[in-house]
């Protein structure tokens, strides 16, 4: 596997794919952190990834669809992979609830997986976890800060309406 970081207007975000080109992971912060989580035995780094590194910072330029066709892959059990699935359907510059995300992942009573599927995703904002709220609308957790979390959103509004 392969590590590149892009910079971002809100930090470095770091992205691990394999040699086809799947994103395995992705994160802000500190890369150790992101490969601390994946569990990942080799990975060398790389100055970019190519189309993933392109579509990454397309992304960050206001291409809000840039990072849709990006193939992901992350270990997980039926629900959580549905829960991603489910996740990369939802428009930039959109948000839903957990229990939404619960719901549209087939079990409408499994709010508290849906936060486990957010909380697990090795893959943001690939995996676009930001886009999940509470049901009052309130931001809800993110592994990378509520301030990340809301630069993402304010960029997908402002670059949705432009």
């Amino acid at each position: 596997m392969f590590l590149s970081t892009v910079d971002t207007l809100v930090g470095g975000l770091t992205v691990v794919a394999d040699e086809a080109g799947v994103v395995r992971a992705a994160g802000f912060g500190p890369p150790e952190a992101l490969l601390a989580r994946l569990g990942a035995a080799e990975v060398r780094l790389r100055a970019e990834l190519g189309p993933v590194s392109r579509a990454v910072a397309a992304y960050f330029d206001g291409e809000l669809t840039a990072l849709d066709d990006l193939a992901v892959a992350q270990p997980g059990g039926p629900f959580l992979q549905r829960a991603w699935k489910v996740l990369r359907e939802v428009p930039a510059g959109s948000v839903v609830s957990y229990a939404e995300l619960a719901s549209r992942a087939g079990s409408p009573a499994a709010v508290r997986a849906a936060g486990q599927a957010c909380a697990r995703n090795l893959i943001a904002p690939i995996v676009p976890c930001h886009r999940v709220v509470r049901a009052d609308g309130s931001l809800g957790g993110f592994a990378y800060g509520l301030p990340v979390k809301r630069w993402l959103l304010d960029h997908e509004t402002h670059h949705r309406r432009s």
